[in-house]
């Protein structure tokens, strides 16, 4: 059995996944290509993949109804490929957990670099998974344990975090009472995009509070500082 990573590239367009298959082969990846939602299922039943890069814009099945499902059954990464995509698709891919993005047509090198970052960062949550949790810190109704990478509530069920959650939580927890800007966070959680994308820290952190606040709606774990940026209150009291 092969031990190099499986990438499935997901592309209605022949000549676009193949050119992309191709290039991650010569890059060291094992690589299987599929044409829309139904042939990624199909594969996925035979071999499950370390990574999926997807297209956003298919006509079989559109890439955000692909990354909501993907991300319902599994944790797989999965970067996305946004080619007329509106910037609001891109927040709604992020909202669903996707790990990273990048505008068609793209420069298949940083395909390759960001690849590998979010396998890394994937890697890095599974094995510290394995090891017995000795640190943790309190979020709301949740505990981030620090050595696993994982989110549990008092009945120790885990709650899944996507690797920019995770990076995300952990700066606020070594940062308690301290208001973090968005661009302090940025270098932080090691989010930063190459092009501008001002509301992809707000999206994280929504998503973030939904998970972790009493009320999401009214948040006080993680508070909004007007003109600031983001405070982590242990407490929840109001700064």
């Amino acid at each position: 059995m092969s031990t190099l990573p499986r990438i499935f590239v997901v592309d209605d367009e022949a000549p676009a996944r193949e050119m992309v298959g191709d290039y991650l082969k010569m890059h060291g990846f094992a690589v299987t290509l599929c044409d829309g939602g139904r042939s990624l299922r199909e594969a996925i039943g035979s071999t499950p993949p370390d990574l999926v890069v997807l297209d956003l814009n298919m006509p079989e099945e559109d890439g955000l109804s692909i990354v909501r499902d993907l991300k319902a059954k599994s944790g797989t990464p999965v970067i996305m490929l946004t080619g007329t995509a509106s910037p609001i698709d891109r927040v709604v891919g992020l909202e669903l957990g996707a790990d990273d993005y990048l505008a068609k047509p793209c420069e298949l090198r940083e395909l390759v670099a960001r690849i590998r970052s979010v396998l890394r960062r994937s890697t890095a949550t599974e094995a510290a998974a394995a090891h017995p949790p000795n640190r943790k810190v309190r979020f709301g109704t949740k505990w981030l344990d620090l050595d696993a990478h994982l989110l549990r509530d008092e009945n120790d069920v885990v709650h899944p975090l996507t690797a920019s959650e995770y990076n995300l939580l952990k700066a606020f927890a070594d940062h308690p009472q301290r208001v973090l800007t968005r661009e302090r966070l940025l270098d932080l959680a090691s989010a930063r995009d190459d092009e501008a994308f001002d509301r992809a820290i707000d999206v994280r952190i929504t998503r973030i509070r939904r998970k972790i606040e009493p009320n999401p709606g009214q948040p006080t774990i993680i508070q909004t500082i007007r003109g600031a940026g983001y405070l982590f209150s242990p407490d929840g009291r109001e700064r």
